[in-house]
């Protein structure tokens, strides 16, 4: 099975479109300033494969590696901790601007706003991210995971103190079960995905994950790059994506690269928005079974989804293999190229990419007719995370699973 994909012909410029607003170049800085305030801050690498460039037929290529955030192996912690922040900054009737993290997590604080626990709903990574959070201002977390989530991430989010269950639940219920709670017993709902009446936390989220964009532009122009001409994104609920995408068409403007898209083909909903193709999101649903569990999302953001349904240039939906290739790909680099650890959802760009320019004919050729990918194209991709299901990295990159449906690529 190849890719399937929905080209967007009403794509919009800057201006013209959803309000771009909420990740303007100032409140993207604003979360980058914030998260600077940390001890352990520090940007992740962008790194530049130019072997894997010239072999693939494409400009320069660029992979940020977000394996390196904060210690936790995933970007999450960039949204988790900011909207985290910035809640308890309205609780105290102050801008974020004038909060220090150090303030933030003092006794003087933590004695004014009392006990407080924060829930979410996770595969793994935004779940150890709130936990993190929560722990570092003293205060606790209560986290749900969706059915056939790795024990590993379950106990990683434990040896932080957090209560955390697996549910025999898909996540849009398990985000929903953690919604019941946290209005049963007052706590404080910490999730990527919006609702009517839910939107504030999810748009701090979405400024959080900015940060990374601020960072690989900055790291872009240092390596002699104006601007890519191209970002491959994933989306799960589409608060990454939208969260990055909005940034760079807000801060590049007319000269924003295409964006496209990335799901898998059995939680995609953004892709399926697009198709269906009546402006509105729409939600897919199943038991969400996917390689890539960090994307295993049915329901998309309601807030992303209007900044993705007008921005982005095209919709894939992929097949688990490519993310097994991307794995690989990254893993075992061409001499000269850094090795980078990629988990399953942080690799998929790279095997979606792999496929397009290797690709001689059918929907995959089509595509990078489509996009323009050629010699002359800069491409940016986010490894958003790192091995944080090891049983899962070894079984594609050291075993070899996925691939049985690489051997004809060429063709389909």
């Amino acid at each position: 099975m190849s890719i399937d994909y929905v080209l967007n012909t009403r794509r919009k410029q800057p201006g013209q479109g959803a309000p771009l607003d909420i990740l303007s170049v100032q409140e993207a800085n604003r979360a980058r300033s914030f998260h600077s305030g940390f001890a352990e801050y520090e940007q992740t690498p962008l790194h530049e494969l130019p072997r894997l460039a010239e072999y693939l037929g494409i400009g320069r290529l660029f992979v940020k590696d977000e394996s390196h955030r904060f210690g936790l192996n995933a970007f999450k912690v960039l949204g988790a901790s900011y909207a985290i922040g910035r809640y308890l900054a309205q609780r105290l009737g102050r801008s974020i601007d004038d909060l220090s993290y150090e303030e933030l997590r003092s006794d003087a604080v933590r004695k004014q706003l009392g006990d407080i626990t924060f829930t979410t709903a996770t595969d793994g990574n935004h779940g150890r991210a709130v936990a993190w959070a929560a722990r570092q201002l003293g205060q606790r977390a209560v986290v749900y995971m969706p059915k056939g989530s790795d024990p590993v991430r379950l106990n990683n989010i434990r040896a932080l103190g957090a209560e955390a269950t697996i549910t025999e639940l898909n996540y849009d219920d398990a985000v929903r079960l953690s919604e019941q709670q946290a209005r049963k017993h007052g706590w404080v709902i910490v999730q990527d995905t919006a609702w009517p009446g839910y939107e504030d936390i999810p748009t701090w989220i979405m400024q959080g994950y900015a940060t990374l964009a601020v960072e690989a532009l900055e790291q872009m122009r240092e390596q002699g790059a104006a601007c890519p001409t191209h970002v491959f994104l994933q989306a799960g609920v589409g608060s990454f994506a939208g969260g990055v995408l909005g940034f760079l068409a807000s801060s590049l403007g007319e000269s924003m690269p295409k964006f496209i898209i990335v799901e898998p083909e059995r939680a995609n909903c953004i892709y399926t928005s697009a198709r269906i193709g009546d402006g509105r999101p729409h939600a897919v649903t199943g038991d969400l079974d996917t390689l890539m569990a960090g994307l295993a999302c049915g329901e998309p953001n309601t807030i992303s989804w209007e900044i993705l349904r007008d921005y982005a240039t095209a919709y894939v939906s992929c097949p688990d293999y490519l993310a097994a290739t991307g794995m690989r790909v990254l893993a075992t680099p061409l001499k000269g190229d850094p090795v980078i650890i990629s988990g399953e959802s942080g690799a998929v760009t790279t095997g979606l990419l792999h496929l397009l320019m290797e690709s001689t004919v059918g929907r995959a050729r089509a595509l990078q007719s489509e996009l323009g990918l050629d010699d002359n194209s800069i491409i940016l991709l986010i490894s958003t995370e790192g091995n944080t299901s090891p049983r899962a990295f070894r079984d594609a990159v050291w075993y070899g699973e996925y691939n049985d449906q690489e051997r004809n690529r060429r063709k389909k």
